[in-house]
């Protein structure tokens, strides 16, 4: 990393100096490897944009900021070439910043809110925080030192955003927290879910590691409901209290015919093989994932975009291994692309790459062979009528317009639930009839006394940053209720 320079550069005029595009991959390179495509600001180009904030006396990017990082402060810092402190004043609120910097939507939050983005683009303040971070990274990262022990003891469950939000600020105030994850490696979606071309498994692997650098005993393997019923944590296991976070997994699908063929996945169990189990170091992870020659993923958020990317990157390693033609990959979505969820960043990375979309388009049946395999598709042309509660348009099928599409792989990647067996023995604990928890949304508490939850077991499918913001306001409040006092900072 550069070293850190102490300069302190006159502000320029707003928009005299243009926001700085961060480099990448070129498309046609990408598209068959699996390394990260955004390649990081250098500091001149970082110190160069941090000069753009305009350090507004009333800055309302804060307020866009579910975990609400001092931003104009870590900027400051940045643009004069100190460092270390922005390193701290970044890490005061955020304790994954290498992760948000990378996967955050800040288009829809902070940079949404900039002043300077009335008139100009707005201040590129994720790609300011991935560069703070990604130098802190590089220096090696220092542990502060945590408050003197309170004697109570916190189980968090599920070591996924949430989960290790919460954990790192107990563990900073001086509880003794144990972190339960059921798989054999911590991260949650950030391990299974988010391609390693979005977020170098290296990066996760870091920011753990400072997590347990607090004092957070992690324990891997460990299925809370099988191993351990919540009721058990809270009695003879003796904590004091419970957070879970253990995320959304379990898929949903469409419930039309066909969806039992061989070579139909959820989106969680096709991202879980490439990125969790390795199949895109494929031949040195053997992982078995089909990917054949025409892939249609259904969906249009971010785990759509993902799951089509992935597919993409494996059908051109085969196809340069092999001498053979690259996979065809089809986002298949019932709305326009006005509409479609993903962040703009990720389709547009999508298109460059050579993923096709056909949208306004559902599917309606999947059929294969005689030997139980995907052969094609059976479609329905849609369109938008008023809106649903989700405030865009509801897409009606087109009379009589059936279409059949051939494919060889379906991904479905339509939407996920919480997994039912953390809730084994769990009486007290009320859910919505869509099998998330209900909890207070400023405080996490759930309606069984000692219990807290936060993140997609209560929201459903989001985004990280907000998970991570309902992990440090359950901290919060957990902390008021062990000791009386306010969170320490």
């Amino acid at each position: 990393m550069p070293e850190t320079t102490k300069t302190k550069p006159k502000r320029p005029k707003p928009g005299a100096i243009p926001r700085q595009e961060m480099p990448r991959q070129a498309p046609e390179v990408r598209r068959a490897n699996f390394n990260e495509v955004a390649l990081g600001l250098t500091m001149e180009m970082a110190q160069r944009e941090a000069q753009r904030c305009l350090q507004c006396k009333k800055p309302l990017c804060i307020a866009g900021c579910p975990v609400e990082v001092r931003i104009p402060e870590f900027i400051l810092a940045l643009s004069e070439g100190n460092m270390p402190e922005a390193v701290r004043l970044l890490k005061d609120k955020n304790n994954l910043p290498a992760i948000c910097g990378r996967v955050c939507p800040q288009e829809t939050q902070c940079e949404e809110l900039c002043v300077l983005g009335k008139k100009f683009k707005p201040v590129a303040i994720g790609r300011l925080e991935r560069f703070v971070a990604d130098w802190e990274l590089g220096q090696g990262v220092e542990t502060p030192e945590p408050l003197p022990p309170t004697g109570k003891r916190v189980a968090v469950i599920g070591a996924g955003p949430a989960g290790l939000t919460c954990a790192a600020d107990l563990a900073r105030c001086g509880h003794q927290v144990t972190l339960f994850e059921s798989l054999h490696a911590p991260g949650g979606v950030l391990m299974y879910g988010i391609p390693e071309f979005r977020l170098p498994k290296r990066t996760v692997h870091a920011e753990v590691d400072y997590v347990k650098s607090l004092g957070v005993d992690l324990q891997l393997n460990a299925v809370v409901g099988k191993l351990y019923t919540l009721n058990e944590l809270l009695g003879e296991r003796g904590y004091d209290a419970l957070f879970l976070g253990t995320g959304a997994g379990l898929p949903r699908f469409m419930r039309i015919p066909g969806e039992n063929y061989n070579g139909v996945y959820s989106a969680n169990e096709f991202l879980t093989r490439v990125n969790l189990m390795k199949a895109y170091l494929f031949p040195e992870y053997d992982t078995p994932v089909k990917v054949g020659k025409r892939v249609a993923v259904i969906g249009g958020g971010n785990v759509a975009m993902d799951s089509a990317r992935c597919a993409l990157r494996l059908g051109w390693q085969r196809a340069l291994a092999k001498g053979s033609e690259p996979a065809e990959v089809t986002i298949v979505y019932r709305r326009s692309r006005v509409e479609l969820p993903a962040r703009l960043e990720e389709v547009e990375n999508a298109e460059e790459e050579g993923v096709e979309f056909r949208l306004l388009t559902n599917p309606v049946e999947i059929y294969g062979n005689e030997q139980g395999w995907v052969r094609g598709m059976r479609c329905i042309r849609m369109e938008l009528g008023e809106p649903d509660d989700s405030g865009r348009r509801r897409p009606i099928p087109i009379e009589g317009s059936e279409f059949d599409i051939e494919v060889d792989v379906v991904v479905v990647a339509i939407g996920t639930s919480p997994n039912p067996l953390v809730f084994t023995d769990a009486g007290g604990l009320e859910r919505t009839r869509w099998g998330t928890v209900v909890a207070d949304e400023e405080t996490g508490r759930t309606t069984k006394q000692g219990v807290w939850a936060g993140g997609d077991i209560v929201t459903g499918a989001a985004t990280v940053i907000s998970a991570m913001g309902a992990g440090k306001r359950a901290a919060a409040d957990i902390h008021r209720y062990l000791v009386g006092e306010e969170i320490c900072e």
